[in-house]
């Protein structure tokens, strides 16, 4: 692996000069708190990840076909755990030294500038889109709910105005002080994500393959190719736990003796376990029952037993009111931190609930204007989860680690790099496509309403 490079003090960042850092950092919601369990790393990274991905599955493994669906649901899964491996390796690869945020790591490899300039930007558009695909998968999910209890009787009710009713959550779950704080939220959320998961693919397996059942690639929007790209796109939303994965690992306890890459490993593995138990089933089961009819969130095309897919629902709407905080929280812990450390706001209870309800009105917004759930998915997936999941921290590696050239790790990274380039210079273009086409032709996932 080479020998890493020795601390370097000019790589800390500006607060580590700030007099007032340990009340500020007891404060702000990443290190406020630094009493985590191995287990919490579990739950928080299933949280981050099983969440809108796995619904759209089988649609991506539609506009894929069989052997490269496979192919890249495996490959996604394979190299992100890799990927996942090396940020966790690289927490304190500094003796004395953690790396509590993403934009740190990348400080340390790129330079104190040139590191929050490549890594904010990503790692923000990342939990922003986040967050507002959870806003419309969350508005769909309870439309659902409505449309399977009630039907017509209430009258045609707009997907805007679910989410807008789902938002109203985030407003009072967003006030939560930190990490640890939702560490409750974050176990029901998991909870729920497994279970709707393995509801997803039973109810799909048990009304068996449909006797019209087609394989055959179908557009969807312009033309075949950029379906297929949009489809990598919604494959690597699905991977998305990188982004927060140095703020969990923050909030755990470490010593010399016992470093925190250890328990966090542990709950990583068993967090990857719980994904491939939710994504393969789901993905492979919903595409071969239902073939290219599968619809963009499998829990639309699944209508009964009705009480079940009622429950289901609920439950994807209960996981999302906990995934979106993990993924808000960083992203209050970046503007909180600016503003009291930069700025010289008095870190308040004031200041935390403008910063917060702002975020959350912001994301609400942008979700009531665009709700469009698969082309969502491609475009974000590919222009922003790309990066931050499938070769940023490759490149972080080559840089601090410095494997020894033509080595089995110098091969592997740079073999992730280059996957990780094409699948960000392709899925957008996909998503970006649908999109238009979507937006041209007002074509809502789930409505059956006026919009």
């Amino acid at each position: 692996m080479g020998t890493p490079i020795p601390p370097n003090k000019s790589l800390a960042p500006p607060q580590m000069q700030d007099d007032d850092l340990p009340d500020l950092e007891d404060w702000l919601p990443i290190t406020a708190s630094r009493n985590a369990k191995w287990y919490y790393s579990a739950f928080h990274n299933v949280t981050a990840m099983v969440g809108a991905g796995v619904l759209g599955l089988p649609y991506a493994m539609s506009e894929l076909g069989w052997g490269p669906g496979v192919v890249v649901l495996v490959l996604s899964w394979v190299i992100t755990l890799y990927t996942l491996w090396q940020m966790i390796e690289m927490h304190e690869m500094f003796e004395g030294r953690r790396f509590d945020r993403y934009h740190e790591l990348g400080q340390a490899a790129f330079g104190r500038k040139r590191g929050l300039y490549i890594i904010v930007p990503q790692q923000l558009l990342v939990e922003i889109s986040v967050c507002i695909v959870y806003m419309v998968t969350g508005g769909q999910s309870l439309k659902q709910v409505h449309d399977l209890a009630l039907g017509n009787r209430c009258g045609k009710i707009s997907i805007r105005c679910f989410i807008l009713i789902f938002a109203s959550s985030q407003f009072v779950l967003s006030q939560l002080k930190n990490f640890n704080s939702i560490s409750g939220v974050s176990l029901v959320a998991a909870a729920m994500s497994l279970s709707y998961s393995t509801i997803s693919w039973i109810v799909s397996a048990e009304k068996g393959v449909q006797k019209d059942v087609n394989y055959s690639y179908k557009s969807r929007t312009y033309a075949v190719p950029l379906d297929f790209f949009s489809a990598l796109g919604e494959m690597a939303f699905a991977y998305a736990g990188h982004n927060v994965v140095l703020e969990i690992q923050a909030t755990m306890p470490s010593t010399p003796e016992r470093p925190s890459k250890r328990p966090m490993w542990k709950g990583a593995v068993v967090a990857y376990i719980i994904v491939a138990i939710c994504y393969f089933p789901v993905a492979l089961v919903g595409y071969r029952v239902f073939g290219n009819s599968i619809a963009e969130n499998i829990l639309t095309t699944l209508k009964k037993p009705k009480s079940v897919m009622i429950l289901a629902n609920m439950l994807v709407v209960i996981h999302l009111l906990g995934s979106y905080q993990v993924y808000a929280m960083p992203v209050f812990d970046m503007v909180e931190s600016v503003m009291t450390k930069k700025w010289h706001f008095k870190p308040t209870r004031i200041l935390r609930g403008f910063i917060r309800c702002t975020f959350v009105a912001f994301t609400m917004g942008v979700a009531v204007a665009f709700p469009y759930f698969s082309a969502l998915l491609s475009f974000f997936g590919g222009f922003v989860f790309a990066p931050t999941s499938y070769f940023i921290p490759c490149i972080i590696w080559l840089i601090l680690k410095k494997p020894r050239k033509f080595s089995l790790s110098w091969w592997t990274n740079w073999i992730c790099i280059a996957l990780g380039v094409l699948l960000m210079i392709m899925a957008p273009i996909g998503g970006l496509a649908k999109l238009i086409y979507q937006v041209q032709n007002d074509k809502l996932p789930n409505s059956n309403c006026n919009n």
